[in-house]
């Protein structure tokens, strides 16, 4: 193989591994920002507003889970197992 195009894989190799330990490390610090807030929710008294919630209940108790879950998840950018917990505890 050509050196310069092994000299370029290796470049790409390279960077592709240093952004994805820069993306898990900034995942890692937005993880606990998120469980701090939560803890000072917690000791506040306060809860998540969540946008749309009366259609959610709605959906819950016409026994349709998964387009609630689907709403959930449009409503908030929740990924599929938060906004599943998440229409789980409002039922």
């Amino acid at each position: 193989m050509e050196p310069t195009i092994l000299f370029l894989i290796c470049v790409v190799v390279l960077g592709v591994a240093s952004i994805r330990t820069q993306l898990s490390r900034s995942e890692r610090r937005v993880a606990r920002v998120e469980r701090k807030l939560d803890t000072v929710m917690r000791h506040l008294g306060l809860e998540e507003e969540v946008p749309r919630k009366d259609e959610i209940l709605a959906l819950v108790r016409d026994g349709k889970q998964v387009q609630a879950i689907k709403l959930y998840r449009d409503a908030t950018g929740a990924g599929l197992l938060e906004a599943k917990q998440a229409v789980d505890a409002l039922s």
